[in-house]
């Protein structure tokens, strides 16, 4: 009887597949994982990989808010500065923000301009999210025929003059034309004229920043994105939430049906204003990194399914552009740098508080592919690309930002211990070497 082999079999005692984490082996053919099978089975393959007793094999993460700017801001990161990162991390598959590039992804004509410069720099899997600006609503159809993902808008200045705002009249036409196709709007909700009317950000007092990026400017607006959302019909998507204050609000519009979805990020997770030390602008975003009560009410809207998933937002610049030397928070870029770290950063945070390895990697995997749909990402199980990374949960290390793989050596997490190292990374069962770009350009519905 001729034995059935496989490209690639990676057996271990802690495997996290649909069903939790058990002893497994996983069979992988042409990038698919085909076979998943208890320990013990045997399973032959061309290439077999032995866990240690402390790695756990993870399905690879999504992110699905990831700024690589390029072209145009190319010294800012890049395709292959970012993919570096992210698989050092254990992503596998980023989706690029349509802005901070030169020119922004607002038409297919600078979509194909986008393609053209990554596909031979991808060291993961790149799909794109699609703009919608003012007088750009005649190219979401073609854009979403191309293969984006979907839409983002800015409520507010977008912080690039190339990126300009929608007001809430205009994304709820957009979001109307949307819903025609069943796309969705990923909304920047900040109100503006709430921080025209809040404290100028001068100096380098983190709590004058602070106080001119008020919650109730990001309620406003997130309360303007559910009514927008729920008159239209069209499927909308917070991006970034600070404000623990829109929770209720959010779970309200969820029961009433509206299609509504919403992400946080590491740094709101982990960090806290109360800590963050005078000129420290490396922990400048926008929205802002609130208060540690705010923290813990973030944690409790994953907990409870009122924020479905966490992604970076990696918003790199160049060090001169975080004004270092005054350490100013009005002047200072603002974007916090995390790609590579944020599977240690919040599995560091959750198992202080309890919280599975499993349903970490759900937040950070399956949730984010979910929400850009796409189907073979996200979950080890069959039929899924073999998107994999090892990781060591108990090892701690400590953060030195002159060894993450991001183009600019900066980042707030410089120095701080962590828990969970990613030891290696799979895409399609074939390690990412950081040397050869095995990644695919991939668009809404397939490669």
């Amino acid at each position: 009887m001729s034995e059935e082999r496989f490209d690639l079999v990676i057996r271990g005692r802690r495997i996290l597949t649909t069903a939790g984490i058990a002893p497994r082996e996983v069979g992988v053919r042409n990038g698919k994982i085909v076979a998943i099978e208890p320990l013990g089975n045997g399973l032959a393959g061309t290439d077999v990989i032995e866990l240690a007793d402390d790695e756990t094999l993870l399905p690879g993460l999504v992110d699905t808010h990831v700024h690589v700017n390029e072209p145009g801001r190319t010294e800012w990161e890049g395709f292959a500065s970012a993919t570096r990162a992210a698989a050092a991390g254990g992503v596998t598959t980023i989706i690029d923000m349509p802005l901070n590039s030169v020119p922004p992804t607002t038409t297919v004509e600078n979509l194909k301009l986008k393609r053209e410069v990554a596909e031979d720099q991808a060291f993961i899997d790149v799909g794109f999210w699609g703009g919608a600006i003012p007088g750009n609503k005649a190219d979401l159809r073609p854009l979403h025929d191309e293969g984006v993902f979907g839409f983002k808008c800015f409520l507010l200045h977008s912080g690039v003059d190339e990126f300009p705002h929608l007001d809430a009249d205009e994304m709820e036409e957009d979001m109307a034309e949307l819903k025609s196709f069943d796309s969705l709007m990923i909304v920047h909700a900040e109100d503006s004229h709430a921080i025209d009317r809040a404290p100028h950000p001068g100096g380098d007092h983190y709590e004058t920043f602070l106080a001119s990026r008020p919650r109730g400017a990001e309620n406003k607006a997130i309360a303007e994105v559910i009514e927008r959302a729920r008159w239209t019909g069209a499927r909308a998507h917070i991006l970034h939430l600070s404000s623990s204050d829109a929770l209720p609000m959010i779970a309200s519009a969820k029961r009433d049906g509206v299609k509504l979805t919403v992400e946080t990020c590491p740094h709101y997770l982990t960090l806290m204003a109360e800590e963050i030390p005078d000129g420290a602008t490396a922990y400048k975003c926008c929205p802002p990194i609130r208060e540690a009560s705010n923290r813990e009410l973030l944690w409790q809207g994953l907990q409870d399914g009122t924020i479905d998933c966490i992604v970076s937002d990696h918003s790199p610049s160049t060090l001169d552009l975080k004004d270092l030397e005054n350490g100013d928070f009005a002047v200072a870029w603002g974007g916090v740098s995390s790609l590579q770290l944020g599977l240690s950063l919040i599995w560091t945070e959750a198992r202080h508080r309890g919280i599975p390895l499993e349903q970490v990697v759900s937040w950070m995997a399956e949730k984010p592919a979910n929400l850009a749909r796409l189907t073979t990402k996200g979950q080890l199980a069959l039929g899924y690309d073999a998107d994999f990374s090892v990781f060591a949960p108990d090892e701690a290390f400590v953060v030195d930002v002159s060894k993450l793989k991001h183009k600019n050596p900066i980042t707030p997490y410089d120095g701080k211990a962590l828990s969970g190292v990613v030891r290696k990374t799979f895409l399609r069962g074939g390690v990412v070497d950081g040397q050869t770009p095995t990644g695919k350009l991939i668009r809404r519905g397939g490669v």
